[in-house]
């Protein structure tokens, strides 16, 4: 028999990424490509039944840190868990290439303090079979994987490579320096990298408090590297703003992007230094996009936070010395010592003493924090922070989070609402998401394994601000559009994000009404028995990369279709395909 397509997604809801009203349709595969969109007579070697489904490209997610994960696995999970089908490493100016010997622990602790990537897991699971940023993206190659990657040369890296002690000594770079760093930023565009990540965040520090070696850099050390990657056809900036002087920043990397012809993204906050801030950010990027290269702020869906429970990296009591006792038993032994009334009369009595503890501090800001629950709520009203419960019941906050956590036998989690909650509710991230500037992004994935499972964002786009949200929602294809063809805008990626003839086959199939995301769960499946929090979502009928289907009905079917993305090599492959 011969065959119309390879696959054929039936009768499904079109929602094709350019933000259009959906459409009833036929999606037809051919190889890796996307053959018709439309009414097909003609059968599929397979075919998929979508009728009543949304039917959707695969979502891009521009800010993850799975730099390690691609070596040491197969799974972007849980991204790909979530439609994700390709994802951008090498964030925030952190990760292990360009990297000497002598500095790999150097490197692992910056991980270890700034994304909570302990360094048990990473000594054990990077093979550090590179030094220079073209071997790392050869070692990234030789493993398969379920889902598309694209690599960043990550600035913290290549500023130790080329300085050394200095890099870590807020030393200014020499000519010699900047020469180096353009060099070599030439030489990872010509190996395949997107483009740059960078951080000014002063808070991004190592367990010992060392502050990441880029966030005091000066403008002619970004402005030579940005230079470099013009010198091999150019790339994007990624950027975080240092928080306490986010204007100054973002006035400077506009200034690094428009000279150097480098489209740049931010991670955009409400934050608490000035909860208004991103209104001034956002008519600043509105400015530079009116001449120069495209300026996109980067936005978080839901309260940026940290998760606290007793099987996480912290919980308001992890300091106690009192607790500290018992820390290391397994946990369902820990619950039961904590319920013995002596002991939790100790604990409640004691005072912290956090040395070491980067992040401590959150996990006490009662009056932020709230319980996330078995259906996790993440726009809790204000009535439900730790801090208003304790008053309400006339006890004092760290009793409540202190029962809060033995719930569901120890495995509850509480959600510290660091940014995007200062109004208490998401009114302030419904306008940064609908900004035309903007792409929903930061979802982390690969990192703060003990701390955080933000990479789910994806779902709860579609749950919360599409389905569920009591407040004014989003209409499904603008959510669709902003994890599709616009993400694909920002890195310049032409082939994806969109449902039409020629494009990469990258799609998903969804079950809306039954869409669900699960609370987060902590799992040991990292190396050396490292544990992190994921998370599960019901209601992904398939997601497909490449013409094949990695995922059904939630479960991975093996299929390791991805590949890396190449910036330079993209613009030949399109033409042919388009």
């Amino acid at each position: 028999m011969e065959y119309a397509a390879d696959l054929v997604i039936r009768g499904g809801t079109v929602y094709d990424g350019d933000g259009g009203a959906p459409f009833v349709a036929d999606v037809a595969i051919a190889g890796s490509r996307i053959i018709a969109v439309g009414a097909l007579a003609g059968k599929g070697r397979e075919e998929i039944d979508a009728a009543g489904k949304m039917v959707t490209p695969g979502f891009i997610d521009v800010h993850t840190h799975y730099d390690g994960q691609l070596i040491w696995a197969s799974r972007m999970s849980p991204s790909s868990s979530h439609g994700v089908t390709t994802v951008v490493t090498g964030n925030c100016g952190v990760g292990f290439a360009p990297c000497r010997p002598q500095d790999h622990t150097r490197l692992i602790k910056l991980l270890e303090g700034v994304e909570d990537m302990p360094e048990v897991v990473l000594a054990d699971g990077l093979t550090w079979d590179w030094e220079t940023f073209p071997e790392f993206v050869e070692a990234l190659k030789r493993r398969r994987h379920d889902i598309d990657f694209a690599v960043q040369l990550p600035h913290s890296a290549l500023r130790m490579y080329v300085m050394g002690e200095r890099a870590v000594d807020k030393e200014v770079a020499t000519e010699a320096d900047l020469a180096q760093m353009r060099a070599l930023a030439k030489e990872a565009i010509e190996a395949g990298a997107l483009g740059l990540g960078t951080s000014r965040n002063i808070f991004h520090t190592t367990l010992d408090g060392v502050v990441i070696p880029t966030a005091h850099t000066p403008e002619a050390e970004l402005k030579a590297i940005a230079e470099g990657m013009r010198d091999a056809g150019g790339g994007v900036l990624q950027a975080i703003l240092n928080i306490e002087t986010p204007k100054d920043d973002l006035e400077m990397f506009s200034r690094v992007a428009a000279q150097t012809g480098s489209p740049l993204s931010f991670s955009l906050f409400q934050a608490g230094f000035d909860k208004d801030d991103w209104q001034d950010l956002l008519a600043m990027t509105a400015a530079a996009n009116q001449n120069g290269p495209r300026v996109t702020a980067q936005v978080f869906a839901r309260p940026v936070g940290v998760l606290l429970g007793l099987d996480a990296s912290y919980h308001p009591f992890a300091a106690h010395p009192a607790y500290l006792e018992i820390a290391d038993l397994p946990l369902a032994e820990r619950v039961a010592e904590m319920r013995k009334p002596d002991v939790r009369a100790a604990i409640l009595a004691d005072k912290p003493q956090p040395r070491g503890m980067v992040f401590f501090k959150a996990a006490r800001a009662y009056d932020k924090i709230y319980p996330l629950g078995a259906a996790p709520d993440y726009e809790p009203d204000a009535s439900m922070s730790v801090k208003a419960q304790a008053l309400a019941r006339g006890v004092t906050p760290d009793e409540v989070a202190y029962d809060m956590l033995l719930e569901d036998d120890g495995h509850a989690l509480l959600l510290h609402t660091a940014a995007n909650y200062e109004d208490k509710n998401l009114d302030a991230v419904r306008a940064m998401l609908t900004h035309p500037n903007t792409v929903p992004a930061l979802g982390d994935g690969g990192a703060h394994y003990g701390m955080i499972c933000d990479s789910t964002y994806t779902t709860f786009l579609l749950t919360h601000w599409g389905r569920d949200r009591k407040g004014q929602r989003i209409d499904l294809p603008s959510i669709i559009n902003a994890m599709t063809a616009r993400p694909a805008a920002v890195l310049g990626l032409k082939d994806r994000g969109r449902l039409a003839p020629g494009m990469k086959a990258d799609v998903n199939v969804i079950d809306f009404d039954r869409l669900t995301l699960h609370a987060p769960r902590m799992v040991r499946d990292l190396p050396s028995n490292g544990r992190r929090l994921t998370q599960d979502a019901e209601g992904y009928i398939a997601t497909i990369v490449s013409g094949e289907v990695i995922m059904r009905g939630g479960e991975p079917t093996g299929a390791l279709p991805g590949r890396m993305v190449e910036r330079s090599a993209m613009a030949p492959r399109l033409l042919a395909a388009e």
